[in-house]
């Protein structure tokens, strides 16, 4: 876990593996008490994950958990829904970086909202709710050109500018190769 963290931007915390043991608490499940504690800055206290890290911070070290479980073949498929949450900008790109070269050996499936995460991605679904009265959720696959449109809108928000459109391509074109 803790070689994933400089390529996530967390190149100063540490992920940490508490175990307590008490022999008069057994169960079916054992004696052993096991957390994931973290330090996100040196200098810092460390302390159980959920309660240290923020919510960004949070999907980082869970992605790289997932990482150092998937390297030991735990699962031939990942689903992220949503890994970036509270991130942005070079956060979001280290992340769309990892999950392109987790996917070289994994299927991986990420629910997105970051241009920099889905630009990197193989192929590119376009999920969509429907309907007023009773809700239906659509799935589209996304060419070339239709891809390009959602991730300017993706960057501009409700009106979509000629820049972003022109972001939008570089972005695709930089991660052709992924």
């Amino acid at each position: 876990v803790m070689k994933e963290l400089p390529a996530l931007k967390l190149e100063r915390a540490e992920f940490i593996v508490e175990i307590s043991s008490d022999p008069n608490e057994r169960s079916e499940s054992g004696i052993d008490q096991v957390e994931f504690w973290v330090r996100t800055n040196p200098g810092t206290r460390a302390g159980p994950i959920m309660k240290i890290a923020s919510g960004g911070e949070l999907s980082r070290f869970l992605l790289a958990l997932k990482v150092a479980l998937a390297d030991r073949g735990s699962a031939p498929t990942l689903v992220f829904d949503e890994i970036d949450t509270g991130v942005g900008g070079a956060v979001a790109d280290a992340i769309g970086q990892r999950l392109a070269r987790l996917a070289q050996k994994i299927q991986v499936l990420s629910v997105t909202h970051a241009p920099q995460v889905a630009a990197r991605a193989h192929s590119h679904y376009l999920i969509a709710k429907s309907g007023t009265n009773k809700v239906a959720t659509g799935v589209q696959t996304l060419e070339r050109q239709a891809r390009q449109e959602e991730i300017a809108r993706m960057l501009a928000g409700a009106t979509i500018t000629d820049e972003a459109r022109a972001a939008a391509d570089r972005l695709l074109r930089e991660n052709a190769s992924v």
